[in-house]
């Protein structure tokens, strides 16, 4: 898994150095689509890698994806194929109400490198809606002195579609006495007119029933119908009057639902019942109905539900003033929305990286949008990060923002940021959001290991135990994971004679060192070697220290006389190590012993001689002169190092002869803390 995860963040080092690339050429390169509304879920859009030049493979290796503007996965690209599908049923008038084209934007974004293409699905409308009228019933009233040609205003049908498919004509049931007139509309819309085509008679016919039949576009036109009853009234020849035809109101969308937002007031010169007004809604939304009303008989209009300026930013009402007579007159309100700063900024993460590794710079960590549904200085925003972070925020295009590293990091200082996102709106009072995100550092192999010392010294007496343990060395790596586990490991010694493996080896694991044979003082006093340490990184790194192994001398060995030879035989067979110098010490020790031995017989028979002649019997003499020395000496070195003068004497007067050696006149080389003792009589 981790090694997943490394690939995956290796493949979006580079992302925020082609972000910008990308993002340039982003207006330039678009393509456009379209698909009715009310589509299957996996429907096909188009074959995007065709349309943008591109493999099929290379779709898939470039991790292409679509994101769109609101963050909604309304399409699906199937890197196998290169199709956009849907991938959820649209409805046109749930996304786009009554604004035509109703086009939806979105990003196909491509890595390696990274590339960024707009895509603009246009949804077209189906007819899926038939006309409806809010009300099962019309009732207009009319005078019998009506005038012939007056028009009557009538409720109008809802059409949730659009274009060709929304509302188109109205038609009325065979009568003699009415007809259905549309007249030209400044927004474009279809609104009915009764018209008086033959004059009422109230004594012949006091009510008349019909039915409106509303047609829209499609194909085949689908129609809704509502009942228009006709109450025919006594003469009534002044109609209500507005003292003007607009107003106009402005309220804060915070407005307390039931107050109160103006009075509409009309006049009628009839008296009685004719002279009564009475107000309502026409030509009302369901939204205006749901959100205003109108008291019938003060022309208060009050708040009945809250407002949005978000959703809606200002209302068109149009009120009728009917009298008692069943004239009517009419006026508009228009009521503005104000927006407050009553939306906090909203944080949408398109894609984030919680894991980088410790030596990519400029690495992206997450690529997210800045939304406020306010406006003006309400929804405009800043966006920071904490300061003394080695991160920084980089406007992209539009809202869009990326959160990028801004040099390597080093995973051993600090392993884990928390990055604060803060968004604050201009408003008043000013609103913030706050998004965490917390990004782990993966360690890359950026340490060797290090010994605690640059060199040890170790010491270990001679004659010890095969396998003891002598000494350890130690390293650690600051690095985490797999790379700080070190091995420890034997370096080949700088001398080719020195046979470390039979010496010397090391535990791989700990670097304990162990002796695998006994030492001896006087073969190898010291000896020493390089010991490494690797961790198991990729690559791996190593370091080394250098081992430096003294042996201590133990009292093993007696002492040997070098001459006389107490077999017999010749000194030079005990002298055996394999170089010619040896053996040229062996000749040299075996030539100076013989000219010894011949210089002490001499002596001898020199001595005998005289002892005939002298005067006195047991007396010792003297030597005249001392004996040629730097006699050579068989030892650890090789070489007696100094001369030796000895005292001879001869006793007589027994009747046998006695040789003895005595101490040295000049003691140059002593045993160590002793004397040498006399030698037993020869």
């Amino acid at each position: 898994m981790e090694i997943r995860e490394s690939l995956d963040l290796r493949k979006r080092q580079v992302l925020i150095f082609l972000v910008l690339l990308g993002l340039s050429r982003a207006d330039t390169e678009s393509a456009h689509y379209s698909v009715a509304e009310e589509t299957e879920i996996g429907s096909f859009v188009a074959n995007l890698a065709r349309d943008l030049g591109l493999g099929v493979e290379e779709l898939s290796s470039r991790e292409a994806r679509v994101v769109s503007d609101d963050n909604k996965k309304y399409l699906h690209l199937d890197l196998l194929t290169g199709d956009l599908l849907l991938n959820e049923k649209l409805d046109r008038d749930e996304l786009c109400g009554s604004t035509e084209p109703c086009v939806l934007h979105f990003q196909v974004v491509l890595e390696n490198p990274l590339q960024f293409f707009r895509v603009e699905l246009h949804v077209k409308d189906i007819n899926d809606h038939s006309p409806t009228f809010l009300d099962k019933e019309i009732l207009i009233k009319i005078s019998e002195g009506t005038t012939i040609g007056t028009t009557f205003l009538m409720e109008s049908a809802q059409d949730l579609d659009v274009g060709s498919n929304s509302l188109q004509n109205y038609t009325i049931s065979p009568n003699s006495h009415f007809y259905i007139k549309i007249p030209d509309s400044s927004d474009r819309k279809i609104y009915p007119e009764l018209v008086l085509d033959r004059a009422l008679d109230y004594e012949q016919e006091a009510e008349i029933r019909l039915t409106l039949t509303a047609l829209d576009g499609g194909s085949p036109p689908k129609s809704g119908t509502t009942l228009v009853l006709i109450k025919v009234l006594d003469i009534n020849d002044n109609a209500p009057e507005f003292p003007q035809s607009l107003y106009e109101v402005q309220l804060p969308e915070d407005r307390p639902i039931g107050s109160w937002i103006v009075t509409i007031s009309a006049k009628d010169l009839d008296a009685g019942n004719y002279g009564k007004i009475s107000y309502t809604f026409f030509h009302a939304s369901e939204d205006i109905r749901k959100t205003f009303e109108i008291n019938p008989i003060s022309g208060e209009v009050n708040l009945r539900s809250p407002l949005d300026f978000e959703v809606i930013q200002s209302y068109t009402i149009n009120i009728q003033a009917t009298d008692g007579g069943g004239l009517s007159g009419k006026c508009t309100l228009l009521v503005k929305v104000m927006d407050i700063n009553d939306n906090p900024p909203e944080v949408i993460i398109s894609s984030i990286t919680k894991r980088i590794p410790e030596n990519a710079s400029e690495t992206l960590v997450a690529l997210f949008s800045v939304v406020d549904q306010d406006s003006e200085d309400n929804g405009r925003t800043t966006c920071s990060i904490q300061d003394n972070l080695p991160f920084f925020l980089k406007p992209t295009f539009k809202n869009f923002f990326t959160l990028v590293s801004e040099k390597a990091l080093d995973r051993e200082s600090q392993a884990e940021y928390n990055i604060t996102i803060t968004v604050t709106d201009l408003g008043s009072p000013r609103l913030k959001t706050e998004h965490n995100i917390t990004v782990l550092v993966s360690d890359v192999n950026d340490n060797a290991p290090a010994f605690t010392q640059t060199s040890y010294t170790l010491f270990v007496r001679e004659n010890n135990s095969p396998t003891l343990h002598i000494g350890s060395v130690s390293a650690t790596d600051r690095d985490s994971g797999t790379n700080a586990q070190v091995t420890y490991s034997l370096l080949p010694p700088q001398d080719p004679h020195l046979p470390l493996p039979s010496l010397v080896s090391i535990n791989a694991d700990n670097g304990h060192l162990f002796a695998l044979r006994s030492l001896d003082y006087e073969a190898l006093q010291e000896f020493e070697f390089c010991v490494g340490a690797t961790d198991h990184g990729s690559p791996a790194l190593s370091s080394e220290a250098l081992v430096r192994v003294l042996v201590l001398d133990a009292n093993d060995n007696s002492p040997f006389v070098l001459y006389p030879p107490q077999n017999g035989s010749a000194p030079c067979t005990e002298l055996a190590r394999a170089d010619s110098l040896t053996i040229y010490l062996v000749v040299a020790l075996a030539s100076v012993s013989s000219l010894f031995l011949l210089s002490v017989l001499l002596f001898v028979a020199v001595r005998l001689c005289r002892r005939s002649r002298a005067a006195s019997v047991g007396r010792c003499s003297v030597p005249e002169g001392p004996f040629p020395g730097h006699l050579v000496d068989v030892s650890g070195t090789g070489t007696l190092s100094q001369s030796y003068q000895y005292e001879v004497c001869l006793t007589g007067g027994s009747g046998t002869n006695e040789f003895k050696f005595l101490k040295p006149i000049i003691p140059n080389l002593l045993p160590r803390d002793s004397e040498m003792e006399k030698a037993p009589p020869f």
